[in-house]
């Protein structure tokens, strides 16, 4: 099964979370925080959106940096994604 995102959607995974702490701490799952770096499996074709045009800048491959809170959260099988707006990408990582 694969994910097809619409309209000006994109399809991330996360990278790996730290799991130690910059003091060399390890820390438990729960303590991690949510990375906001994550790779685009997938970019929806854009278009008109809302009523304005929304060309996409973005492409599968590509390293990204997103909004904290950004997304819907999707599992399927064993891997876990989240779909976000083009919007709620800040940055892209080169």
């Amino acid at each position: 099964m694969t994910l097809k995102p619409l309209g000006d959607k994109v399809v991330l995974k996360f990278t790996q979370a730290e799991e130690t702490s910059k003091g060399g701490i390890i820390l438990a799952s729960s303590a991690q925080e949510k990375p906001q770096t994550a790779e685009i499996i997938a970019v929806g074709p854009g278009g008109i959106v809302d009523g304005k045009e929304v060309v996409m800048q973005v492409k599968a491959g590509d390293k990204v940096i997103l909004s904290k809170y950004a997304g819907t959260e999707v599992k399927l099988g064993a891997d876990e994604y989240v779909i976000v707006k083009q919007s709620d990408i800040l940055a892209i990582v080169e």
